[in-house]
């Protein structure tokens, strides 16, 4: 390839002569001159010189020298442009590159290199300057050692992979959450992860707002929507500012961020036969969510056998109605159901071990997708969920398993991962937000003392790492993708947060910094003494040098500390006991009688007691009958008992 030529100084002048240049150190560089035409700026002429008679050129260049010689200039106008050519330069260069020998004493030996080393040769062209070889100086060697120093590093930074999935995982730090005393079998957290909803086994429903909490990490409101049924399953609408509550009664909730009741499904009548008549679920719910893609549809199963879509607007009855059918037509219940992302298929599975998919694009009445082995038979799956890409379907189930399904392929699993033992049958899983990693947890096995939470790679089908979480089961695990936090419910009440010190935003990490102001005692007392000295004993008021004592004093006073009535004892002193020792005596005391009856009394003797006033003033029955009725004679006890009459 030929290449130009670079002209440095003067461009363009033309000159019959070669000019001999004062430098000798590029004597080796051949000099060519310009052919095009110009006006040089040794002249101060406008014509071509082209077109000069040499009389005038001679002229000019003695007045010139004149100028010169003047203004004490020499070859002023008369030095000619350098010119390169780059394909001679580096010809010139691959012929001395190989001959060329770094010397010793310019370079700077490391302890305990040998010589041998130091004399290799110097690999690729070295530059020249005049044909003579550049040598590198002491300041050349220390920044080759800074660069060997920041080629150490590279390789050091080599050794830490950020692609990797353990890198990814977020678990360098921790916090606690206490829910109640109850394991928690449903989390869920809005899209911006703002707010964590968690249900338990003792009917609450607790919300956490990260953006509120201090380091104390308490809810900042606890309800019970569904009065004593457990909370199963929570979901959040995709905008985030409605939460589906489905719990162990055949009725779904819609609350609001704040918990308030929006809408109750409707109930189904029991006496109807065809589960596609009647208006709702008839027994009690498995599960439930939102669609991913329409703000007020959501979908429910339940254990009719049956899988309802609603919306939010209609409360009278469900949109549709999908039946799970068994392998011979007879019914089977879905246990847990799903949207992929794009909402076009709802999945289920069902306590038969069936995996069963619908096309929400067609009728619900052929299943687009259908697995009758997928689990075993009998236990229940707990959890199906589709991943992030739409490709994968994750099944998590109560016969230990937890299964990884490709949707273009949905014969035969991807891969099974055996040995999570599980007691819930709200047991689920979660993918990581890049769908590298799959996460599930297990229930506390016997004899063991913690339980973990199983990290799995999606591509290798390898165990990323097993994390040990608390000393009781693993139910719930939500990992969100904008918060990068993973959060695990337990069996004994505890919400663990999991997150990463650089790789996790907000969420929990705007709680540890905050820390609870307690309030101070002089804060609870607002009211000021007024001294009057001179005031009446009867006025005048006491005055209270501390109010530690003060509040002591109160607590002691039954009336200022509004103390209750006191238990019933068997002793004196007690709401019955004033009254009589028996429930019975109280009653008769305070609402029978109004004169006071001793126990020790004898019931006989006391109605005896007012005979004598009731012969002599009658009021109610003796006025009546005084005229009719007989004189009554009593038998005495000294007489002897007469002898009743034959009767012939």
């Amino acid at each position: 390839m030929n290449r130009g030529k670079i002209t440095f100084g003067k461009i363009n002048l033309k000159s019959s002569v070669p000019s001999t240049s004062s430098n000798n150190d590029n004597a080796d560089i051949p000099t060519t001159s310009s052919d095009a035409t110009g006006s040089g700026f040794g002249s101060f002429s406008r014509k071509d010189i082209a077109k000069d008679d040499p009389v005038e050129r001679i002229s000019e260049e003695l007045d010139n020298s004149k100028l010169q010689e003047v203004m004490g200039i020499t070859g002023f106008g008369r030095k000619q442009a350098k010119q390169f050519d780059i394909n001679e330069m580096i010809q010139k260069a691959k012929q001395i590159a190989p001959k060329a020998v770094v010397d010793e004493k310019a370079i700077v030996k490391p302890d305990g290199e040998d010589e041998d080393d130091a004399d290799e040769e110097v690999i690729g062209p070295v530059p020249t300057v005049g044909g003579s070889v550049m040598k590198p100086d002491k300041a050349d060697d220390s920044n080759d050692e800074d660069d060997d120093d920041d080629d150490d590093d590279d390789d050091g930074d080599d050794e830490f992979d950020e692609d990797a999935p353990i890198n990814k995982l977020p678990h360098s730090h921790e916090v606690e959450m206490h829910h109640g005393s109850k394991a928690v079998i449903a989390l869920a957290s809005d899209p911006s992860g703002v707010r964590l909803a968690s249900g338990s086994m003792d009917y609450n429903l607790n919300f956490w707002d990260f953006s509120g909490m201090d380091k104390s990490m308490k809810s900042f409101r606890s309800l019970q929507p569904c009065e004593n049924h457990p909370i199963r399953n929570l979901s959040y609408s995709f905008s985030g500012d409605m939460m589906l509550v489905v719990s162990g009664s055949s009725q779904a909730k819609v609350l609001d961020r704040d918990g308030f009741e929006k809408m109750e499904c409707v109930k189904g009548d029991q006496y109807i036969a065809d589960m596609s008549k009647t208006k709702g679920h008839i027994a009690g719910l498995t599960s439930g969510c939102w669609s991913p893609v329409r703000r007020e549809e959501f979908l429910t199963s339940g254990m009719d056998s049956t899988l309802r879509t609603w919306v939010f607007a209609k409360t009278k009855e469900q949109r549709a109605v999908i039946k799970t059918r068994a392998q011979g037509g007879l019914k089977t219940i879905p246990t847990s159901c799903a949207y992929n992302r794009e909402g076009t298929l709802i999945a289920a599975g069902c306590s038969d071990g069936s995996l069963q998919t619908w096309d929400t694009r067609k009728m619900f009445v052929h299943t687009t997708h259908c697995i009758r082995d997928a689990h075993a038979k009998g236990a229940d799956i707990s959890s199906v969920l589709f991943s992030y890409s739409g490709f994968q379907l994750a099944s998590r189930s109560m016969d230990e398993t937890l299964k990884l399904w490709d949707m273009r392929a949905f014969k035969k699993p991807l891969h099974v991962f055996d040995g999570l033992f599980s007691r819930y049958d709200t047991t689920d899983c979660c993918f990581s937000p890049d769908d590298t990693m799959i996460l599930t947890g297990e229930s506390l096995p016997k004899g063991e003392k913690q339980a973990n939470l199983y990290v799995y790679d999606t591509k290798t089908f390898d165990l990323v790492t097993k994390l040990p979480i608390t000393d009781s089961h693993v139910i719930r695990t939500l990992w969100h993708p904008k918060l990068n936090q993973i959060f695990v419910g337990c069996g004994n009440g505890i919400i663990r947060g999991l997150y990463d010190e650089k790789r996790s935003m907000r969420g929990a990490k705007l709680c540890v910094v905050r820390t609870h102001r307690k309030k101070k005692d002089s804060e609870i007392v607002g009211t000021t003494q007024i001294i009057t000295p001179h005031a009446l004993p009867m006025f005048r008021q006491e005055k209270t040098r501390s109010v530690r004592k003060k509040l002591e004093k109160d607590r002691l006073d039954p009336v200022k500390s509004k103390r209750p009535d006191l238990p019933i004892t068997s002793g004196q002193g007690g709401r019955v006991a004033s009254s009589g020792g028996t429930l019975s005596s109280y009653v008769i005391r305070n609402l029978g009688l109004s004169k006071r009856v001793e126990d020790d009394q004898d019931p006989r003797e006391a109605i005896l007691k007012y005979a004598k006033e009731a012969a002599e003033n009658p009021y109610w029955i003796a006025p009546a009958y005084a005229k009719t009725q007989p004189k009554p004679i009593f038998n005495s006890e000294d007489e002897p008992d007469a002898k009743k009459p034959k009767s012939e």
